[in-house]
C-alpha cells in the first residue's frame, strides 16, 4: 500500500504488512510532479491495495491538487483511498503552516500559533493510524 505524506518535503511511504519497507521524498521538486512520478513508480513496482494520504492541514492548494490526482489514481486503478490528519505523523506537535506561523492542535480544534513545527516522519507501521472514509481535504481554517 502506498501512504502519503502531504508536506514540504512531500514524503511517500510503501507499506507491506503495515509495516515501511521503503520511501522517499520530493525535495526541491513540485509536490504535484513528485506525486506522478511517485505513483508511476509505485504503480510498476508493487501492487497498490489501497493509499493513505494527510488531508490536512497543510496548504490549500497543495492539498487540493494532491487529492485530485490520488482520487484519480484510486479510481482508474480500483483501490480505496483513505484519510488522516498530519497531526498523526507527528504525535500531534505544531506542524509548519507558513514562515510565521504553525498549524496547532488544541482540545480537538487546529489554530495558527507563533511556533516552531515539528517534522512530519512516515511512522513504521501503520497500524496506529486514525484512517478515515471521509476524504475530502480538510481546510480547518479560513484563507486569510
Amino acid at each position: 500500500m502506498l501512504v502519503l505524506s502531504l508536506t514540504t518535503p512531500v514524503l511517500v511511504g510503501i507499506y507491506e504488512d503495515n509495516k515501511l519497507i521503503e520511501k522517499s521524498s520530493s525535495n526541491d521538486k513540485k509536490a504535484s510532479e513528485f506525486l506522478i512520478e511517485a505513483l508511476e513508480y509505485a504503480d510498476k513496482k508493487y501492487n497498490i491495495e489501497e493509499i493513505i494520504y494527510t488531508n490536512g492541514p497543510g496548504s490549500f492548494m497543495g492539498i487540493k491538487v494532491s487529492y485530485i490526482i490520488l482520487k484519480t489514481f484510486t479510481l482508474a486503478k480500483n483501490c480505496h483511498i483513505y484519510a488522516v490528519s498530519g497531526f498523526d505523523f507527528n504525535d500531534n506537535n505544531p506542524i509548519k503552516a507558513n514562515k510565521h506561523f504553525s498549524f496547532v492542535l488544541e482540545n480537538s480544534k487546529i489554530k495558527l500559533k507563533k511556533i516552531e513545527p515539528v517534522e512530519l516522519k512516515l511512522p513504521n507501521t501503520l497500524l496506529n493510524l486514525n484512517k478515515s472514509d471521509d476524504i475530502l481535504p480538510s481546510y480547518n481554517i479560513e484563507a486569510v
